[in-house]
């Protein structure tokens, strides 16, 4: 095989796997190549990704050593997108009652998803996170993208159980609007003891929905390992959370005059993107 088959193949391989140790040998015996070959091969992968701040590939030594394929987005890019989506989300036609916004066109646009999901899986990359959960229904499509990126499970808090998810554990929790108690529940067999959790919903005002899924892992002795949203709305003096990243802030929403005033978030800041 020519080398530029071989870093097709090697690159298609990598980023199917991502945060996956791959043994050198492996690759030397997928292409009948010295490991020598293999390691000028993943050299210049290494500065191709560098170069145009798409991911980082890591190389461990030793005997139980290898090469992995860390997701990683340059932060001119995340500040690029993050800017463009914040003023596609100033369309005064996503204003809707209540303090919200329309994001469903975002949320079921496989570019905007893979982007958001590369996006925050850059800021949680060594952070050990075991899984990823959400509530239903709009968080789903962003938790899954976070999770193909980190390459870990992602699980779904729901509001009425389903039978086939067996046994289940509920909480409690006020909800965004703060007059009303709901509820959450999560199948008992879905998180282990100890598990870092991240958490991830698409839209947040007070926070009452993310503290339901804090009590939710702490009913399971998990750990919460990050907090973040798609959207937050900044005006909304009430807060029941802390601690939590968002990708876009909402910092005005006038119903009469139809005026939405948005924002890149707190995520960029909280980034170490080191060279990137």
């Amino acid at each position: 095989m020519k080398r530029s088959e071989r870093l097709v193949d090697m690159t298609k391989y990598l980023m199917e796997r991502p945060h996956d140790l791959i043994p050198l040998p492996f690759f030397a015996k997928r292409y009948g190549a010295a490991k020598s070959s293999i390691s000028e091969d993943l050299a210049i992968l290494k500065h191709t990704l560098a170069s145009n701040q798409d991911g980082i590939l890591e190389t461990v030594a030793g005997a139980a050593g290898g090469v992995r394929y860390i997701p990683f987005w340059g932060k001119k890019h995340a500040q690029k997108y993050l800017n463009e989506l914040a003023s596609r989300i100033e369309d005064p036609d996503r204003i809707l009652a209540g303090g919200f916004v329309y994001l469903s066109d975002i949320i079921g646009n496989p570019q905007d998803l893979d982007k958001i999901g590369k996006l925050i899986a850059t800021r949680y990359a060594y952070s050990n996170i075991d899984i990823v959960m959400t509530i239903e229904t709009k968080g789903i499509a962003l938790a899954q993208a976070v999770a193909r990126y980190l390459n870990v499970p992602f699980i779904i808090a729901r509001k009425r159980s389903k039978v086939t998810e067996g046994a289940t554990v509920s909480v409690n929790y006020i909800s965004s609007s703060l007059d009303r108690v709901s509820k959450m529940e999560l199948p008992t067999r879905v998180l282990k003891e100890n598990s870092n959790v991240l958490l991830i919903d698409d839209y947040m005002m007070a926070g009452g929905t993310l503290t339901g899924m804090q009590q939710l892992v702490k009913e399971f002795n998990g750990n919460i390992a990050g907090i973040c949203v798609l959207c937050e709305a900044d005006f909304d003096d009430v807060k029941l959370i802390e601690g939590h990243l968002s990708l876009i802030k909402i910092k005005k929403i006038d119903d009469k005059r139809k005026v939405i005033m948005a924002e890149p978030g707190s995520l960029i800041a909280h980034t170490d993107f080191g060279n990137f």
